[in-house]
């Protein structure tokens, strides 16, 4: 009888130490990679999911975990913002017309849980804000003016390092020497500065195509070229595009995306200098990467071009396209498609959102 009694005691005391440290597991190792609204349900689960959720290690920790985009800030001339949420259950943020920030505001772009926005008053300042936290910084008054519809790209990259987000906002302007500067704003300085780089042609930058990829800012541009600009040494040059304007960053190297009938192709720039190669030379600007066929209807809007505003976004192993008031999402690594439903179909502005923890 003691040794039926030892053993049941044993075995309990076995299966407790693996309740917890399946509970240890799921904490550490799990709860850093799930999205920010998933977060706030977990709070419910236990008092102590519920104090580790709440402190600054573990935003911080999720905000380099997890970088998945997880829906959209839409917004029309004017109007409101609001939120599409790529997976409702998962991804969604508190107040989605951004009431928190002093002013009304139009959003400009996005980086790993960080929106940039600019006011409609005054010197129409930037703000950087997380919509999650619903915390907030408004930008000095630039030296340049930037225009109505800035071409602006937010560059953020999550650092275990850094326990406050550290960002630049770039902006291409145009300039009175019949080209484009560039203006600089970092958070570690806290202040604006004009780059000494100056780009001469008559070309103009398409605002909202702006992406960062390796410490370079690329945007398309109306001429078909992709005009990039190099933070680390401040220098500026056009790239050949293939005649995809949607540009977005996959396994660190840039890339385009665009649909052409029923067919979606990806390509990845393999060399930004192949145009100054010899004649004959085999090496190419860029490779096909993907060429997918849609399995769904579509419409019939663009049978004889690109559609350039078809793909809104391109990163990861995620393209996002819109079609009426459907989002479709097409994974290229599992090659599966999801459809999400939107509530209108004239958003001028949709700018992709990261639902992250990050601390500003």
């Amino acid at each position: 009888m003691d040794r039926g009694k030892k053993s049941s005691k044993l075995l309990a005391n076995k299966n407790s130490k693996n309740h917890m440290d399946l509970q240890d597991i799921i904490r550490e190792s799990a709860l850093p990679f799930l999205p920010a609204k998933s977060l706030h349900r977990c709070t419910g689960v236990c008092r102590e999911w519920k104090l580790q959720i709440s402190t600054p290690f573990f935003a911080h920790n999720q905000s380099y975990s997890f970088r998945d985009v997880s829906g959209f800030f839409c917004q029309s001339p004017s109007g409101t913002p609001s939120f599409v949420s790529l997976n409702r259950m998962a991804y969604g943020v508190p107040d989605p017309s951004l009431k928190f920030l002093p002013e009304p505001v139009d959003i400009r772009c996005s980086s790993n849980g960080l929106l940039c926005c600019q006011g409609r008053t005054g010197y129409q300042a930037y703000y950087i804000c997380n919509p999650v936290t619903q915390k907030w910084k408004k930008l000095p008054e630039p030296t340049a003016n930037h225009g109505t519809d800035p071409a602006v790209v937010l560059v953020f990259e999550p650092s275990l390092l850094n326990f406050v987000a550290e960002y630049k906002l770039v902006v291409a302007f145009a300039s009175d020497l019949d080209g484009f500067e560039f203006e600089i704003y970092s958070s570690t300085d806290g202040f604006w500065r004009i780059s000494a780089e100056i780009s001469f042609g008559k070309m103009k930058l398409l605002p909202r195509t702006g992406v960062h990829v390796n410490g370079v800012v690329y945007w398309s541009s109306s001429m078909g070229r992709i005009f990039s600009f190099d933070l680390s040494c401040e220098r500026s040059t056009f790239i050949y595009n293939n005649g995809c304007s949607s540009l977005g960053a996959v396994n660190g190297k840039l890339h385009t995306a665009c649909v052409q009938g029923s067919k979606l192709s990806v390509n990845e720039l393999s060399n930004a200098y192949a145009n100054t190669m010899q004649m004959n030379s085999s090496t190419k600007t860029w490779q096909a990467k993907h060429a997918v066929t849609l399995n769904f209807p579509v419409p019939d809007l663009y049978p004889r071009s690109y559609d350039k505003e078809t793909v809104l976004f391109l990163g990861g192993d995620m393209v996002v396209m819109r079609f009426e008031k459907k989002l479709i999402s097409y994974n290229m690594k599992t090659k599966e498609f999801t459809e999400v439903f939107t509530e209108e179909d004239t958003y001028s502005r949709m700018v992709p959102y990261v639902n992250s923890l990050v601390e500003i």
